[in-house]
């Protein structure tokens, strides 16, 4: 096919940001559902905690499951327990139920962003399929900005009850636009084995292609150049910049902008540039606002707006690059789209926990250190990507 069927970016765009959703929405009601569950803060952050633990648990097989099930059927199943769960949390009487309610949320939220990759290489292929992760990529870039937004405004004129039946609307949304508008795009013919003894020699043969180590290692190496100052914006706006609470859009808005910059220029360059060409350019891009952050933090203190413009232009770089290495990741195994997507995920997740637990700790002792963090990601990025043969 020539072109994306009718719909089907922001739709999965939608899918795909049901994550970001799930963990951003609820943020601002910790205290008041601390207050009325009679739990500590540590208490209810933990809700978060088992959220994140099925949510990695279920990325690895959501593509599996499709690869033999069809996509339409793993999306409306996990849509449906999304919504079921969603309504468990809002009528949850205890901060336990409501443990429970964001583990069986994490089991289902993962599923539209990998079976979406999957949905793309089985409708398109080449400049087309980078285009439409492109504007996926340009649609999901806002999810994280109004997902808190929204949940703050909710919050504001209901509680946070409300803000979990907000989620379970979206579920259902979902379900139904999904129900009513994506076709099944797996033949059954095409379909896999869930017989434990093939999918295990699957699994093995992705994590052990050095090919797919190498570009899914590039792929979360060069974003955690930028996840790195995510993980440490408290410490890197509030305490180096001396930003507010309420100012946290000094690094997040940058961000925003470059990945859907980063995404439009991909979408603009698919078929005009080779996809080779393209990762040059985003990396190009990377080594420039990498240089340039150490170089500016070495020439003088940190200070708005100098200390996030470069971060801003790296975000650039990596979106421009993504979608034309996730096509090659997923051209890896055509035959296993859902699985593949699968294991880049998990690769994604598991580089994002280790920056999470060890690195950004030690990293964001000043911006020069967080400078010459992102420098070493990128760096590390870069020879990955060139392992790649």
């Amino acid at each position: 096919m020539a072109t994306a069927p009718r719909g089907l970016a922001p739709l999965l765009a939608a899918l795909a940001a049901i994550g970001p959703f799930s963990i951003d929405t609820y943020l601002p009601a910790f205290p008041a559902m601390g207050e009325s569950l009679g739990a500590s803060p540590v208490a209810v952050q933990q809700t978060l905690t088992a959220y994140l633990i099925t949510f990695a648990f279920m990325m690895l097989w959501h593509g599996a499951l499709s690869d033999a099930l069809g996509r339409r059927r793993v999306l409306l199943w996990a849509h449906a327990l999304y919504t079921l769960a969603s309504l468990f949390c809002a009528f949850a009487t205890s901060i336990e139920m409501l443990w429970l309610g964001r583990a069986l949320q994490g089991l289902s939220a993962g599923a539209g962003m990998v079976v979406g990759r999957a949905i793309v290489r089985d409708v398109l292929d080449g400049p087309a399929a980078q285009r439409l992760i492109a504007h996926i990529g340009m649609m999901f870039a806002l999810a994280p900005a109004v997902a808190p937004v929204l949940g703050g405004w909710v919050h504001a004129f209901f509680d946070w009850h409300a803000i979990f039946v907000f989620l379970a609307l979206y579920g259902t949304v979902l379900f139904l636009a999904i129900y009513r508008y994506l076709p099944e795009t797996l033949p059954p013919e095409q379909r896999q084995s869930l017989r434990p003894g093939p999918l295990l020699r699957a699994y093995r043969e992705v994590f052990s292609h050095r090919g797919f180590l190498a570009l899914a290692g590039a792929l979360a190496l060069n974003f955690n150049g930028f996840f790195l100052y995510v993980l440490s914006a408290p410490a890197f706006l509030m305490g180096h910049l001396g930003v507010s609470p309420q100012g946290f859009l000094w690094l997040f808005g940058p961000a925003m902008v470059g990945m859907v910059v980063g995404n439009f220029l991909s979408a603009r360059l698919a078929g005009e540039v080779s996809p080779g060409r393209t990762i040059a350019l985003g990396y190009g891009l990377m080594l420039a606002a990498a240089a340039a952050n150490v170089g500016v933090n070495l020439a003088m203190e940190p200070r708005l707006p100098w200390a996030v413009l470069p971060v801003g232009l790296y975000v650039v770089g990596v979106a421009l690059a993504m979608p034309s290495l996730t096509l090659r990741i997923l051209d890896l195994f055509p035959q296993r789209l859902g699985l593949i997507s699968s294991c880049q995920g998990v690769t994604q997740t598991a580089v994002n926990a280790l920056t999470a637990a060890l690195l950004a700790p030690l990293a964001w002792g000043s911006a020069l250190t967080m400078a010459w963090a992102m420098a070493a990601f990128l760096l590390l990025g870069l020879a990955a990507f060139a392992l790649r043969r």
